[in-house]
């Protein structure tokens, strides 16, 4: 009975003991798991030792509060005891219909409810955070009676130093889980309302900008279109090739409008825009302009274009120009020697002729020329000055002044014949009535080059010529400056009053008309068109004097040599001593 009753005692011990051992190990695995919550290590071990003295001598197995986690896998509460994945183990939970009456099972309701609630509310894992303090049921098993006492020391002495190292207090756990658990943002409304102040004030500020972007670029925009559109337009007036020197002949059908004409030269590449040009047309009211062919250059502009197609076409093709000539009205051969050799075509970039006054001088007195214009020209210079009349040149004053164009080919002898062909054509009305008049072509030549110079309008030199057909009809002399100048060389030079009015008129010769009478022997320079119409047709007067105010240009007739004289005095004399 004595060993039945140490065998009864020694039983439970060894039992306790195991626990004990089992417990340090499920402990030890549990606290290297868990991150935070657990009981204090005396209080642990005390509540372990009344648990297993409450039951050990009733129960063949031991309640113990653990803490438990949620397992993601299998949806059940577990314990987790190791750091390792190797050493983990993890033992169920017997929920509290399993656990016997000793292990409180008050504490484990709502374990799984809760555990769902801090997983939420926190950012830890849901199988991660403790729900509850599980009750983990260990099975008894026997020890050897013999070693329960030092087995018994050796695992308490144990449990409690590990759990004194793994102390964790519950505190800590509930500061954990209401840490993780997110705070509702408290709502500051002024705070909001300077906030959206603010941000209304910079979507204003940023509006205004667009705004002003947008305005600058528009204003820019205006601008650069109207600068575009005015370099546009002034460079369609300009020549399409300012260096250009060939000709480009174009012809002008009879009828053409303005829009026409303006088509016509584009296609001939002479401007750049037709629309411009019909709209610079309109503009300049140029509205006449003529039918024809014409030869024109790209270096002429617009302004250009559209007088030289007022001037008229010819009505044939013609080749195309090199350069024109003017010859002034009233000029001498000497002065037309100078003209030949400037080149008036503004569309040249040339200012100078192939020609030379030499080589115009010595053609218009060579008399095989001369004969040979005579010969193509019988009308016109039948009646010319002889070559013993003492005329300087046999030719003077039959070179009609007029522009002639000149070619490539052009020479000497051609451009003076076209001048000579000018004349002829201009004296064609002439012809047959000059012998009604008693006159011939070098004697209305002549008369028509002292009118030309004397008179600045045609009123005038109608009147003047009257005033030469009675001195002559009178048998006076005619009594011209103008012949003396040109006897002395002098005629289309620049003199002063005082020079014209002390002119020497006792020169030696054949021009000297104060000493003789009648005619000179040929003009003195190539009168214009309105002298010789004037010459042909004079006023009828009674008047046989006139002189004309140096200052004014008037001219004043007298009928008397003493009425003459006052002239003299009044409008020339006495402005001359001032």
């Amino acid at each position: 009975m004595a060993n039945d009753s140490h065998e009864k005692d020694t039983q439970p011990s060894s039992f306790r003991d195991k626990i004990l051992r089992d417990l340090e190990e499920i402990k030890r695995q549990s606290d290297s798991k868990r991150p935070t919550g657990s009981l204090r290590a005396n209080d642990s071990l005390h509540q372990i030792e009344e648990v297993h003295s409450e039951q050990v001598m009733t129960q063949p197995r031991v309640s113990i509060k653990l803490p438990l986690v949620a397992d993601r896998e299998s949806g059940s509460l577990v314990t987790r005891f190791s750091e390792d994945a190797e050493q983990e183990k993890t033992e169920k939970v017997h929920f509290p219909s399993e656990i016997d009456e000793h292990a409180a099972p008050a504490e484990n309701q709502g374990s799984l409810e809760q555990a769902s609630e801090t997983a939420q509310r926190s950012s830890m894992p849901f199988d991660e955070v403790p729900v509850a303090t599980a009750v983990v049921v260990l099975d008894e098993s026997p020890a050897e009676p013999e070693d329960l006492t030092e087995t018994r020391a050796i695992y308490k002495h144990s449990i409690r130093d590990r759990l004194q190292k793994t102390e964790v207090s519950q505190s800590e756990l509930e500061d954990t889980i209401i840490t993780s658990t997110p705070k509702q943002p408290t709502v500051n409304r002024g705070a909001t309302t300077r906030r959206r102040h603010r941000q209304r004030k910079k979507q204003d500020s940023i509006a205004k900008r667009i705004v002003k972007v947008v305005v600058s670029t528009v204003l820019l925009l205006l601008v650069v279109t109207s600068v575009t559109g005015y370099m546009y337009l002034k460079s369609s007036l300009e020549p399409v090739n300012a260096q250009a020197t060939e000709n480009i002949q174009v012809e002008i059908p009879e009828g053409s409008s303005t829009k026409e004409i303006a088509r016509i030269l584009e296609g001939s590449n002479l401007i750049k825009n037709a629309t411009v040009f019909n709209y610079y047309a309109k503009l300049k009211s140029y509205n006449n302009f003529q039918s024809g062919f014409y030869n024109l250059n790209q270096s002429m502009s617009v302004d250009e274009l559209a007088k030289a197609l007022q001037e008229g076409g010819t009505e044939t093709a013609q080749d195309p120009i090199s350069g024109k000539i003017l010859v002034v009205e009233g000029s001498t051969i000497n002065q037309i020697a100078q003209a030949v050799t400037k080149n008036v075509y503004k569309n040249s970039k040339d200012e100078k002729t192939p020609f030379t006054a030499d080589d115009f001088l010595a053609t218009v007195k060579n008399e095989e020329f001369i004969k040979k214009m005579a010969a193509t020209y019988p009308k016109l210079l039948a009646t010319m000055p002889a070559a013993d009349s003492g005329a300087i040149y046999r030719l003077e004053g039959y070179l009609f002044p007029a522009t002639y164009d000149y070619k490539p080919d052009t020479t000497m002898e051609g451009l003076v014949e076209q001048m000579i062909a000018a004349m002829d054509a201009r004296l064609q009305p002439y012809y047959d009535q000059l012998a009604a008049k008693g006159l011939d072509v070098n004697q209305l030549l002549t008369l028509a080059s002292l009118v030309e110079k004397e008179g600045a309008t045609d009123a005038d030199r109608r009147a003047i010529a009257g005033v030469f057909y009675n001195r002559l009809n009178a048998g006076m002399p005619l009594q011209s400056n103008i012949a003396i100048l040109y006897a002395m060389g002098k005629l289309g030079e620049k003199t002063t009053l005082k020079e014209d009015a002390t002119i020497d008129t006792t020169i030696n010769s054949p021009y000297n008309i104060y000493a003789n009478t009648g005619l000179m022997p040929g003009p003195v320079d190539s009168p214009s068109q309105a002298a010789i119409e004037a010459t042909f047709a004079p006023n009828k007067t009674s008047y046989y004097y006139f002189v004309a105010d140096v200052t004014t240009g008037t001219v004043y007739f007298a009928e008397t040599g003493e009425e003459h004289e006052q002239n003299v005095e009044k409008y020339v004399n006495s402005k001359l001593n001032n």
